[in-house]
């Protein structure tokens, strides 16, 4: 039996890199998929067309962790957006660019699969010259996509 705490606390270091420099756990959203990895990807994906975004690229984790002496299982981070809107806000607000494509980490862990992503109400504090109206569809679009991934009710 593998002791599954150092990929847990693992975990925990690598979103809190990918997603910001500071990050509090209530800046977090979460969902636990009592799916496989696999079925839970492809939901993943198609919640994510469903909401009216467009995959920009599904970049493994699992590789470099692996390569650095870590032993994980399957580790995926799901870049999206809407190719018009980021274009426009990125041009206008080039500061947002390291924050965009939006971006949903997704793990296995035992027979389940874990979803996470930054809120995107906290940019709001950062990008108070954007309209908010951005951040607060985009937190009902992650909340909407997460729903939308887990078909196990």
């Amino acid at each position: 039996m593998k002791n599954n705490k150092p990929f847990a606390r693992l975990s925990a270091v690598v979103l809190l890199i990918l997603f910001s420099s500071i990050s509090l756990a209530e800046d977090l959203i979460m969902s636990r998929v009592k799916q496989s990895f696999p079925e839970t990807m492809v939901n993943l994906q198609s919640a994510i067309k469903q909401a009216g975004y467009t995959i920009s690229r599904v970049q493994r984790v699992d590789i470099g962790l692996t390569k650095s002496g870590f032993s994980t299982d399957k580790y995926r981070v799901v870049f999206f957006g809407k190719a018009d809107e980021l274009n426009t806000l990125t041009a206008k607000y080039p500061d947002i660019v390291p924050f965009l494509p939006l971006k949903i980490s997704i793990f296995a862990e035992n027979n389940e699969t874990i979803l996470v992503t930054n809120s995107p109400l906290i940019m709001k504090d950062y990008f108070k010259e954007i309209p908010q109206s951005y951040f607060s569809r985009w937190e009902s679009d992650v909340h909407k996509i997460l729903e939308l991934t887990d078909t196990t009710d």
